[in-house]
């Protein structure tokens, strides 16, 4: 889960030198890369071509570099200049768009599009029609990959406590055929698992500030995240483990 706001601790968003070493640290310590990847791969055995792949929110590009090397072409779309120098030394292939999703114009048609952990940025009112947007870059017969944290997991408990936010993919089923036609055809949500584990209280709670740093919510007070933190996810060795699953939906688009 990648969230882009300030925390208490600092955490002030992905062109400030704490967001990123926050995420460095939460990357570090969790399973969620290695998992996510190994269900990517599956997804990319079944595609029906691998010209293009378009990873939507690349951010320092871990997952590009993973992906790209299946791909004739790979396309990213990153508003944040510091990541893109990241994106730029892990997939120097990529092609980058600066802009926003909803700012983006994007001259491709992906066999394969990840929009990884994005909606939390973008306001509720506006999940379908950035979906129908993303999906418009997506071939025939290609696939968009959408992941958002389940949001009964232990983290997005954690985060409902102190921000009263709720960020739910399953709401998105719904409303795509709402979507225009031809845009979507058949739809499947998976669970992909993840866990983090801290070794230390201080930096279970550093990552934990990170994780809570909701767009538009005030951060919490300290001392009452580290209360919750020490309740909920400490171990009897001292060290802090939280779980992250997260929802994975996959939408096709139709092939004609």
């Amino acid at each position: 889960m990648e969230l882009r706001k300030a925390g208490r601790a600092g955490v002030a968003g992905t062109d400030d030198d704490d967001y990123r070493e926050a995420l460095d640290m939460f990357l570090s310590r969790t399973d969620e890369k290695v998992t996510t990847h190994a269900y990517l791969r599956r997804v990319v055995d079944r595609l029906p071509a691998r010209r293009t792949f378009l990873d939507i929110g690349a951010a320092q590009g871990t997952t590009t570099r993973y992906l790209a090397p299946y791909f004739e072409r790979v396309v990213c779309v990153e508003p944040s200049e510091p990541m893109r120098r990241a994106l730029a030394r892990a997939c120097p292939r990529a092609e980058v768009v600066a802009e926003p999703v909803g700012e983006a114009r994007v001259d491709a048609r992906a066999d394969l599009a990840l929009l990884s952990h994005v909606l939390y940025h973008i306001p509720r009112t506006q999940w379908a029609a950035t979906t129908a947007r993303v999906m418009e870059w997506v071939a025939p017969g290609g696939v968009l990959v959408v992941l958002l944290q389940d949001p009964d997991n232990a983290c997005m408990r954690m985060v409902r406590h102190f921000t009263g936010r709720r960020f739910d993919v399953r709401e998105l089923v719904g409303e795509l055929a709402t979507l225009p036609p031809g845009l979507v055809g058949r739809t499947e949500l998976d669970a992909v698992p993840a866990r983090y584990h801290g070794r230390d209280l201080e930096e279970t709670l550093r990552v934990a500030d990170f994780l809570l740093s909701v767009p538009g919510a005030p951060p919490p007070a300290r001392e009452a995240v580290g209360a919750y933190v020490r309740r909920h996810f400490g171990n009897e060795d001292g060290t802090y483990t939280i779980r992250h699953d997260q929802h994975v939906l996959r939408i096709e688009r139709p092939a004609s």
